[in-house]
């Protein structure tokens, strides 16, 4: 079967118990539960998700597709560039909650230099500083910390 990563949404600080069902099973799975605590991305088949959320004994939803009929299979790259940021930018990193279209507005760069080097995102002018926001539609945004604008490189469309 294929498998992709899904975004897992666990409710009633229940994550802990959702982690340790993804270690039986044997599941690849990221949890950046220190600035997300209620949010579980997994890799495995589209069948498993739906069965992981539901038989786990926890409050839990899987993001589904815009139409709402199917979980939403996130890219392989959205995910590596999203672990990637969450991870190399603990310090000076703003979780913006739920993706939303706002998030979009700005140029589409890619970091050039630095601890993000290699990240690619859009530029929002976030509390006076031009941060560079990484989302996984639908899903989630969060912005880094601030980032020269001579360590961007604008990707163009």
């Amino acid at each position: 079967m294929e498998q992709h990563w899904y975004a897992i949404k666990v409710y009633y600080n229940r994550i802990t118990q959702l982690i340790a069902l993804c270690h039986e099973k044997g599941l690849v799975f990221f949890a950046p539960t220190d600035i997300i605590r209620s949010l579980l991305f997994v890799r495995c088949a589209e069948a498993d998700v739906v069965h992981l959320a539901t038989d786990s004994h926890t409050k839990a939803w899987v993001y589904r597709n815009p139409e709402g009929t199917r979980p939403a299979a996130i890219p392989d790259r959205e995910m590596e560039v999203f672990r990637f940021v969450v991870t190399a930018g603990r310090e000076g990193l703003l979780l913006l909650g739920d993706d939303r279209p706002e998030y979009h507005l700005g140029d589409r760069v890619v970091v050039i230099e630095g601890p993000f080097k290699g990240a690619e995102g859009h530029i929002k002018r976030i509390k006076k500083d031009r941060r560079l926001v990484v989302t996984i539609p639908g899903v989630v945004a969060v912005a880094t910390a601030y980032i020269h604008p001579n360590l961007l490189r604008k990707i163009e469309s």
